[in-house]
């Protein structure tokens, strides 16, 4: 048995938002409620049809051009033929003008748009009084306006989709690397212990008989080595945990103080606003960073900085040391500045390198600002009908 599917006056994700707008149709209503006679019928069942249009136009997708064309012909109409202040009814073609992505079609129904106000306007302009143009006027300019204003909005909307969109398939990508990273780790830390625990037992069971005192000495080394391996693998789940900058920060504070490195902090690295995913990279290119300083640098001084601007975050790591070459920029794990950059590029974020009385690297990812308000989570619902 087929399900029926359940009828929704406009489309249910907008909410309240298509019904505020029903209060602009009380204006040609009252109008029509002075009309009489047949007059006022068909004026009703005109109002009525408009509000059909603006009902599709929600849902309409191939149908799109032609309701549209109705609903600007049925404007016109009960602007000639009833009242001139029918013509605020421009306001809902407008904001439906603006749903069209192609620029051919945008252009043609704007086009068809103004000669719906502008052609009234004159039509009417002889029974207009002084007052009637000043409230008039105005309103026409904004209604002109109107279509290029919602269409950008529209358009900056598409893009914060797009961006939430990317933000997700980013998540994805950096667990996927992460999961290659730990499968590394496991391979490179625990497959050379394993396979020593191996050997080592099977010249156990050899010398168990033939000689007890050195058996029991193989036996204590691959306790030794089995606690090792123990060791690792909680560094391993330890690493797995996301971090904040903040947090990675004073782990390395620790590393650089327990190798007689002097250590130095400018800024504010708690990054409100930073999300979860481009803190827990910016982290891993820190630990990156102050790994190769303690272990490749030869300096004794070493300096974090931060700094945030509206479209920028900005790490600094730099030190007093050798710094590099400069047809080699990879001062020590060359590997690890290659992932270091991998990693950046999910987030499009760069990576630079500079020796001047040291080592510089400059880490940079963009900030992206996006705003959240009711209005235009409706609107940016509401745009999935644009053909």
């Amino acid at each position: 048995m087929l399900k029926r599917s359940e009828f929704h006056l406009f489309p249910k994700e907008l909410g309240f938002f298509p019904y505020v707008w029903l209060i602009y149709l009380s204006m040609p209503i009252y109008y029509m409620s002075q009309e009489r006679g047949l007059r006022m019928v068909t004026g009703y069942l005109m109002i009525a049809l408009f509000l059909l249009t603006y009902r599709q136009l929600f849902f309409a997708k191939k149908s799109f051009n032609y309701w549209l064309g109705l609903q600007m012909l049925l404007s016109f109409l009960l602007c000639v033929l009833y009242n001139p202040y029918n013509l605020f009814l421009g306001f809902y073609t407008a904001s439906f003008i603006a749903y069209y992505k192609d620029q051919r079609r945008f252009t043609i129904s704007l086009a068809m748009f103004y000669v719906m106000l502008i052609l009234p306007f004159i039509i009417n302009f002889p029974r207009m009084g002084r007052q009637d143009m000043f409230i008039t006027l105005p309103f026409m300019a904004v209604m002109m306006m109107s279509p290029f204003g919602m269409r950008s909005m529209f358009r900056r909307q598409k893009l914060e989709q797009d961006l939430n969109k990317a933000n997700e398939r980013i998540e994805e990508l950096v667990k996927r690397e992460e999961r290659l990273r730990i499968s590394r780790d496991l391979h490179d830390t625990l497959g050379h212990t394993l396979s020593l625990i191996t050997l080592k037992s099977q010249l156990v069971t050899r010398l168990i008989e033939r000689d007890p005192r050195k058996a029991l000495l193989e036996a204590k080394e691959i306790e030794q080595t089995s606690r090792a391996a123990l060791r690792q693998v909680r560094e391993l789940v330890t690493n797995m945990r996301t971090l904040t900058v903040a947090e990675e920060l004073k782990a390395s504070e620790r590393m650089l103080r327990s190798a007689g490195i002097a250590y130095q902090a400018k800024g504010d690295f708690r990054l409100e606003g930073i999300s979860e995913v481009a803190q827990n990279i910016l982290s891993m290119c820190l630990k990156e960073s102050v790994t190769n300083i303690v272990k490749h640098s030869r300096a004794d001084e070493c300096t974090i900085a931060v700094e945030k601007t509206s479209g920028e975050l900005r790490l600094t790591i730099s030190d007093n040391g050798i710094g590099c070459s400069e047809d080699n920029e990879t001062r020590g794990d060359g590997n690890g500045l290659k992932g270091m950059r991998e990693r950046l590029s999910l987030i499009d974020g760069t990576l630079e390198l500079a020796s001047s009385g040291g080592m510089i690297a400059t880490i940079c990812i963009p900030i992206v600002k996006r705003k959240t308000s009711d209005n235009e989570l409706a609107c940016d619902n509401g745009s999935h009908s644009i053909p």
